[in-house]
């Protein structure tokens, strides 16, 4: 039998930060996310350092610090496994994963450099980013190509003696807004005359940095999301050292599988959490609620929404956690179909249990009363972040249809997942 669960040591570690999220985190997120209409929204003020560092500080003590990276001497040395354990826990709020210095796009991008960066990079940029004394971003989507396809980039890059000249644009560039983003990893053509999956490179380009303008940020279901941002960015001639390639010219698609990857499960593990959250509030009103007589629990179907809420939750921690393991036995391009197993099914279902939350909830579920609407809003943009339903759809189905046209069955596929 799998055994999908956590040693004993790991399932103190979760209760940890179980406590620190609801002791810590949940009592100072209105109020940090308040600060951002003091001021200039796109600078953090002075109370907001010193929530976040505080918090940061507090999780660095007690260890619950970088648990993204397994097996690596920057991270906690756990495996995938184990951190959607841990990571469903952070996904209840959407301050805890910084607190515990495992946001996105930050965990993507310190993961490829772990993997991929010299040495000169690892010092310059993954060890302050593992400190969490910066930020950054990851630089792939352009606005006029569907960035579905991976491949599909038109932002140049030309090698000028020992510096890579940069023009073009990139959109929805998440983080990018953030003052403290000091680095992004940039998706470029390189290579045009190369076979399709060797034209992309990826390179480092810091912030702020001449040349690189923001543009202004993309407003998410009305909101610019400050002081994370999704920024639009113009490059004109942003000249950089050719050291700041990564891994080697022509190997920006490859680094790029890799990295979304993780990616794509760990936001699948933390939505669990926002799923847990939604389910939770949703009963929490039904039962405190009452019109016609009656708690609104016990109206008009609410306590089917409920049970079928859980019985979701329950099948979609099975699917992640199944995932992870695959991620940890077989490796993550080897886990590709389960990877996007979980990407196509999470974020689609946990955005119609925190809609049956809003429901329940009335006007004050697409208020700023209560953390509904943003839920909604994050879960319905993950149906498009790190490659759209459609994409990750038609990996399955392709791995499912081989066994009918003659071809080899997907390894994953075949693997003891189904026993």
């Amino acid at each position: 039998m799998m055994d999908l669960g956590l040693s004993e040591k790991l399932v103190e570690v979760r209760e940890t930060i179980r406590t620190f999220v609801e002791e810590k985190v949940e009592p100072v997120q209105q109020e940090y996310h308040d600060e951002i209409d003091v001021g200039d929204r796109w600078s953090h003020t002075a109370r907001q350092d010193e929530i976040l560092n505080s918090l940061k500080d507090e999780a660095r003590r007690l260890g619950l610090w970088n648990f993204f990276l397994p097996e690596s001497q920057g991270g906690a040395g756990i495996s995938n496994l184990e951190y959607a354990h841990l990571a469903e826990i952070m996904g209840r709020s959407r301050l805890a994963s910084e607190a515990f210095n495992c946001s996105a796009p930050d965990t993507g991008n310190m993961e490829v450099l772990e993997r991929y960066g010299s040495e000169a990079q690892k010092k310059q940029w993954l060890e302050p980013l593992l400190a969490g004394e910066i930020r950054s971003a990851f630089a792939m989507t352009e606005p006029a190509l569907p960035s579905s396809d991976a491949k599909n980039v038109s932002m140049s890059a030309v090698l000028e003696g020992d510096e890579w000249v940069i023009n073009g644009e990139k959109f929805y560039i998440s983080g990018a807004g953030d003052p403290r983003c000091k680095i992004m990893i940039t998706m470029v053509k390189t290579s045009p005359d190369a076979a399709p999956n060797k034209q992309q490179s990826q390179i480092l380009v810091p912030l702020p940095h001449p040349g690189v303008t923001i543009l202004g940020p993309m407003h998410v279901f009305g909101d610019p999301d400050a002081p994370h941002g999704h920024m639009h960015i113009r490059f004109e001639n942003v000249r950089v050292p050719k050291e700041n390639m990564l891994l080697g010219e022509g190997r920006g698609f490859e680094i790029s599988q890799l990295r979304l990857g993780p990616g794509r499960i760990h936001h699948c593990m933390r939505s669990l959490g926002a799923a847990e959250k939604a389910l939770d509030l949703m009963v929490v009103r039904g039962m405190t609620r009452q019109a016609f007589g009656r708690d609104l629990i016990k109206l008009g179907g609410n306590l089917e929404k409920v049970s079928r809420a859980r019985i979701e939750i329950e099948s979609m921690r099975m699917m992640v956690l199944k995932a992870a393991k695959a991620m940890d036995v077989l490796g993550n391009k080897e886990a590709r179909v389960w990877i996007s197993m979980v990407k196509a099914m999470v974020p689609e279902r946990v955005c119609a249990i925190i809609d049956d939350a809003i429901q329940m909830h009335g006007a004050a579920g697409v208020s700023q009363w209560t953390p509904l609407a943003r839920m909604y809003a994050n879960q319905r943009t993950l149906r498009l972040a790190d490659g759209p339903d459609e994409v990750h759809h038609m990996v399955v189905g392709r791995a499912e249809t081989r066994k009918y046209t003659g071809e080899e069955e997907d390894p994953a596929m075949a693997a003891v997942w189904r026993k």
